[in-house]
């Protein structure tokens, strides 16, 4: 049977033996039990569950993916900023604030800049010549607009030079168990903004173990290219526990965005060693700076 710990680490760190080998303790694969202390489903279990719950809905839930392989810690740590989008979407950034965020990161290989819809065209236009992509929130940070008016957003943004979209899913709709209408949001994203690459928040710190799955699935479903664990400005930020079941949900053909609270390497490197593929910080400058000068932010 494939399971999951989804236990938190106390000190999650470098194997002192294996340098640069990272020591994860939720990454059990098919030996450990969901639930810490107490007995609980294992993964299948809560997949099961997961989907007949959604059938039971009126929705043909995806197929159970294989289970995925152990996750890889880049060996180069220059590559590490290349799993970052690093963040900027505080609402009370100035514009000055803004384009002194936008040339600092012309300076490291970030995967993109996360941003506002009102500041996608300023940040194409500063990373003009970069590798680095520029991602815009849609429905963001509560995931409680209309369907209409977010696929409106992801429109704007991909013409204003978006490569990536961070959508929040609409959380009350999965929790209430409403999966036609949080799948309904997901497809109006996707067919909005074709080309781009689609994550969807879950905001999993509002979320049980069962609705992560479910949510996951969801994204699956409408085509999300990744799954993302929190928008920052919700109940929490990203687990490993959360991360890892995602990654289990979802297998290996999905990205999974780890976001919220990850302000330094040890929890970056936590995260990655979980399933998360891709990392969402506004900490990424001090990170990056830090790996160049041997010190820890």
């Amino acid at each position: 049977m494939r399971m999951v710990d989804v236990r938190r680490p106390d000190v999650p760190g470098l194997k002192k033996d294996s340098p640069g080998a990272f020591e994860n303790p939720v990454w059990n694969g098919r030996d450990a039990r969901i639930g810490g202390k107490h007995m609980a489903p294992t993964f299948e279990a809560l997949w099961d569950e997961a989907a007949a719950r959604l059938s039971a809905k009126g929705v043909a839930p995806p197929p159970l993916p294989p289970a995925p392989s152990q996750p890889v810690i880049p060996p180069d740590p220059a590559l590490l900023p290349t799993l970052m989008d690093e963040t900027l979407l505080r609402p009370e950034a100035t514009p000055e604030e803004m384009d002194a965020f936008l040339r600092a990161s012309r300076d490291f290989p970030f995967a993109t800049v996360c941003v506002h819809g009102a500041f996608v065209s300023r940040a194409r236009d500063v990373l003009s010549g970069t590798k680095t992509g520029v991602a815009a929130v849609v429905g963001f940070p509560h995931g409680a607009s209309d369907a209409r008016a977010k696929a409106s957003e992801g429109r704007l943004a991909a013409a204003d030079g978006a490569s990536e979209i961070d959508m929040v899913g609409p959380i009350g709709l999965l929790r209430g168990g409403d999966f036609v209408r949080y799948l309904d949001h997901v497809e109006a994203v996707r067919e909005a903004a074709p080309g781009l690459t689609l994550k969807v928040i879950l905001e999993t710190a509002a979320l049980t173990p069962l609705e992560i799955v479910e949510g996951s699935m969801l994204s699956v479903l409408g085509r999300a290219d990744f799954v993302k664990t929190s928008t920052g400005f919700g109940p929490g930020g990203a687990t490993v526990e959360a991360v890892a079941l995602m990654r289990h949900t979802v297998g290996s053909g999905v990205g999974v965005k780890a976001a919220g609270g990850i302000r330094d390497i040890t929890t970056l490197l936590a995260m990655v060693a979980a399933g998360a593929s891709r990392i969402g910080t506004s900490r990424g400058h001090a990170i990056c700076e830090g790996l160049e000068t041997g010190r820890r932010p």
